[in-house]
């Protein structure tokens, strides 16, 4: 039976169409932050350095008091995004779009609206999709398009089966294989003021959300990915596409996640994989000419 009636998904479609607008300053500090937590040895940071690509994560953070924050460690719904009625929330995958490289000392204004919210039915049950377009511009005009993709779930069924894993269909060319310890969640939680607790609370994310640990932020594996493309070729991206497969946990037992990727003309394919050899994220990024 449906957990949703159509007065309840007619009431959350209300949300499509709403915006919001913000302002921020590219600053150094977090690019410095940055640079460690991905064991660079960049140079200092000066104004008008060009901000490498999915770094503008780290502004724009979000502030709710303590006193609006959810038991999940999200800020309650029902704000900007709408109160959606299933618990899992995971950030399931985005297209970006550069104009114009965003630089430090920039002035940003970033404006947000959320271009859809979706009812489907998967193989775990019920989702709800929502769909943002963010538009970030600095005094030069228009520098970048994101839509981010966020889908929620319901609670687990102990007794599903897992999902078959899928395989790369391509050859890594590229390759850097890391352990996502709980260290370098917890760095990239503080880093984006990310709160949410299946992050880095253990005992939150096994027994009432129902994983086996620490789940890695979708957002990190997608900047491992073209920080992969940056540690090989100095060319700036004009787009990235990427889509979370399976979701991938903490590597307490030391194994290794790998970061792959297949040059291919103007495209290079990228993704993650796990100890398995399963694919975890896959995407699609695109040089500028």
């Amino acid at each position: 039976m449906s957990l949703l009636d159509a007065a309840t998904l007619t009431h959350l479609q209300s949300w499509q169409g709403k915006t919001e607008t913000r302002h921020d300053s590219l600053g150094m500090s977090p690019v410095r932050a940055m640079s460690a937590t991905l064991d660079h040895e960049d140079a200092e940071p000066l104004d008008g350095d060009v901000l490498p690509p999915l770094w503008h994560w780290l502004y724009f953070l979000p502030v709710a008091r303590h006193s609006e924050i959810g038991p999940d460690g999200h800020p309650k719904r029902g704000g900007f995004l709408p109160p959606m009625p299933l618990p899992r929330r995971m950030w399931a995958g985005g297209r970006l779009r550069w104009h114009r490289p965003l630089q430090l000392g920039d002035e940003v204004q970033r404006v947000s609206s959320i271009e859809r919210v979706q009812h489907k039915t998967g193989r775990s049950g019920e989702l709800l999709f929502v769909q943002v377009l963010h538009r970030y511009s600095n005094g030069h005009g228009l520098c970048l398009e994101e839509t981010h993709d966020i889908v929620y779930r319901p609670a687990p069924d102990a007794t599903a089966a897992p999902a078959p894993g899928l395989k790369p269909v391509h050859q890594a060319v590229w390759q850097r294989n890391i352990v996502p310890d709980d260290v370098l969640l917890f760095r990239y939680s503080a880093l984006t003021f990310n709160s949410h607790r299946i992050h880095y609370d253990r005992r939150y994310v096994t027994q009432v959300e129902g994983y086996p640990g620490l789940i890695v932020h979708g957002p990190l594996m997608a900047t491992l990915l073209v920080d992969l493309l940056r540690r090989h070729s100095p060319r700036f991206l004009q787009s990235f596409e990427f889509k979370a497969v399976k979701p991938v946990f903490e590597c307490a037992d030391r194994r290794v996640l790998s970061v792959c990727a297949q040059p291919d003309g103007e495209q290079v394919h990228a993704w993650v994989q796990d100890h398995l050899g399963d694919v975890c994220m896959q995407a699609t990024a695109h040089w500028k000419p």
